[in-house]
């Protein structure tokens, strides 16, 4: 922890950060198929799609069908938590994360649904609370007419790393 000029004390670490914002990180999720969940190049560090599953359940449906916006937003916080608990298994520590390059949030929306950006301020929260400004970053949100399983929201991310 260290001290801001108010005297208000501020997390320094990742792990702090994630503490003190009541966020808990999952056991790291397994791919699905013929892929691999992280892959770093240099000082890059890539992601695969991660979902939205609360223990052994996934959050399943359609934004604007089964599921509301808050129900969305739900599931791209628990993505964006799994996304989290692979890159530190990746890694063997977040604070190697130097900066959030880049956001993708992919959203299974009905054609009528417009609050993609709404479901992905969410995920992008979560990438804010554990790294501070370095959390900030670009991002695309998107919906499809489908993801595998009925997924409701799948979240990936490019990192720049410290080496």
């Amino acid at each position: 922890m260290t001290t801001d000029s108010a005297g208000k004390r501020s997390p320094t670490s990742c792990a702090d950060r994630l503490a003190a914002a009541g966020i808990e990180l999952p056991e790291p999720f397994p791919s699905f198929g013929s892929y691999i969940m992280c892959k770093r190049w240099g000082s890059q560090l890539f992601t695969a799609g991660h979902v939205s599953a609360a223990g052994d359940q996934f959050i399943t449906g359609k934004l604007g069908g089964s599921l509301d916006v808050e129900a969305g937003r739900d599931a791209a916080r628990l993505a964006a938590r799994s996304l989290l608990a692979s890159v530190q298994a990746e890694l063997g520590d977040l604070d190697q994360v130097e900066q959030v390059l880049q956001v993708l949030v992919t959203v299974n929306a009905t054609p009528e649904f417009t609050d993609h950006t709404a479901v992905a301020d969410a995920a992008s929260d979560v990438l804010t609370a554990a790294f501070g400004e370095a959390g900030r970053h670009p991002r695309l949100a998107v919906g499809v007419s489908s993801l595998p399983a009925d997924l409701a929201v799948e979240v990936q991310a490019t990192f720049g790393l410290t080496s």
